[in-house]
């Protein structure tokens, strides 16, 4: 399952939402690569390229979209081994939920995130939250370049030829 130059990667259980997501994504020509999982574990398969994934290229999404309340594997865990793990721990990563529950934003803060975003229940108000989500950490926010694939001693190795 080669899947490079991921963009996006949504985890989002709920189909409506994920529908909502791409439609929104594709009207406002944000990215033309989204990789949906339904689920944490499957997040964590996929980010770290074992189980159904193992067969991945490992590149890193240049976003990471996360629901909180996910089957399986809840998204706070996904978050913690997300940050825990040098090869994944800078990717920009933004939980996109329907919880405004003050526990869950200070949880996440605490873990990492870059952005905590409830959803939007309007779809005009949905396409609009995207379309600054993928101007922003798309187009204007800069990563160090081992978040996409390289990791830093073949970035010094780079460097220093």
């Amino acid at each position: 399952m080669a899947d490079n130059g991921v963009e996006i990667l949504l985890i989002e259980d709920n189909e409506n939402d994920e529908m909502l997501a791409l439609h929104a994504f594709k009207r406002q020509n944000i990215v033309n690569n989204v990789h949906v999982v339904r689920d944490g574990a499957e997040a964590l398969e996929y980010i770290f390229c074992t189980g159904a994934y193992a067969d991945r290229t490992i590149e890193n999404p240049r976003l990471i979209l996360l629901d909180l309340k996910l089957p399986l594997i809840d998204g706070t865990e996904v978050l913690r081994q997300i940050r825990s793990d040098p090869r994944t721990r800078f990717i920009p990563v933004v939980v996109l939920t329907s919880s405004s529950e003050e526990r869950d934003i200070v949880e996440t803060y605490r873990l990492g995130i870059n952005s905590y975003i409830v959803k939007p229940v309007d779809f005009e108000q949905f396409n609009e939250v995207t379309k600054h989500l993928g101007y922003y950490w798309l187009i204007l926010n800069r990563q160090p370049a081992f978040v996409n694939g390289l990791s830093p001693a073949s970035i010094s190795e780079r460097v220093s030829t």
